[in-house]
């Protein structure tokens, strides 16, 4: 019989070898915060390493973007029946799913002002968690490591983040939803019901 899975900190599995992020808030506040990809069993094999430090956030910014990711995640975690987290000193875990998503969080608010920074959250919470994926994506094939900040998709998160004001909505535009979309064949699936 298989055992339910269990989890910790954010989604994070806590089956052995499992591919993580882990976030590491240091005690002192001067130090700054760390965001690591874990590889787990895949690490150290075929030129993998076992982790990548991907991003350094200052402490100040961290605290702005802590409270906006830990609810976004939380929220999705309760839908699915995972028991939520709360960011503590020391290492957090996350799920790698979530863990892509904080990346580009952060990314983006390396290089902003304490200003910019509910600007970014709000931009960031805009974003669909599949369009967060391709933007890590994206982003880490050629600037991913934490000395990479000031490099391609690295710099257009930050401009595409940044850019407005937090007194101005952010608008989105309605999609189709998946009834909608074009099948291989050519006509919606809405056109071809009605044919």
């Amino acid at each position: 019989m298989n055992e339910a899975p269990v989890f910790e900190d954010f989604g994070a599995p806590t089956s052995l070898g499992s591919h993580v992020f882990l976030v590491d808030i240091p005690v002192s506040r001067a130090e700054p915060v760390l965001v690591i990809e874990s590889y787990g069993y895949r690490g150290g094999d075929r030129g993998i390493p076992e982790k990548e430090t991907r991003v350094q956030l200052e402490r100040s910014k961290w605290s702005q973007v802590a409270d906006v990711c830990r609810g976004n995640f939380n929220e999705r975690l309760k839908a699915k029946r995972i028991p939520t987290g709360r960011w503590h000193t020391g290492v957090n875990k996350l799920d790698k799913l979530l863990g892509k998503e904080l990346c580009v969080l952060a990314w983006a608010c390396e290089p902003a002002t304490l200003e910019q920074v509910p600007i970014i959250c709000q931009r960031w919470v805009s974003l669909r968690p599949e369009e967060r994926w391709w933007l890590f994506r994206m982003t880490v094939a050629e600037g991913g490591l934490s000395q990479d900040h000031d490099r391609g998709w690295r710099k257009a998160l930050y401009e595409a983040l940044s850019d407005g004001t937090i007194d101005e909505p952010r608008i989105r535009r309605p999609r189709p939803d998946e009834a909608e979309e074009l099948s291989l064949f050519g006509g919606s699936v809405e056109e071809k019901k009605h044919a």
